[in-house]
């Protein structure tokens, strides 16, 4: 195999991080409130995953207010959609492999 796993993204709750945020154009995000529902997620473990995140530099924070009201946004960095390819690379690998036996 060429590629190998990203021990960042291979956890199941930052795959789907990643994936949800993959899938957006680039420079745009999605809000704490969209991603703990799409990733299905507690407000504690999203958190933790998205610092987990944020310290790989795959992903970046932003928070701001709507009015009165605290707005926390996720966007995914240039690295980290790198990352996300090539650990998907790596997954599509040993499917194939599977699939081939």
């Amino acid at each position: 195999m060429a590629s190998e796993a990203d021990d960042i993204i291979h956890q199941p709750l930052r795959l789907k991080i990643m994936a949800a945020l993959n899938s957006l154009p680039p420079r745009e995000s999605l809000e704490f409130t969209k991603l703990k529902s799409i990733v299905n997620a507690t407000d504690g473990n999203l958190g933790a995953h998205i610092a987990t995140l944020e310290r790989a530099d795959y992903i970046t924070v932003e928070k701001d207010f709507v009015g009165k009201k605290p707005r926390t946004r996720v966007f995914i960095t240039r690295q980290g959609r790198k990352a996300f390819v090539q650990h998907v690379a790596y997954l599509q690998e040993i499917l194939a492999d599977a699939i081939s036996k």
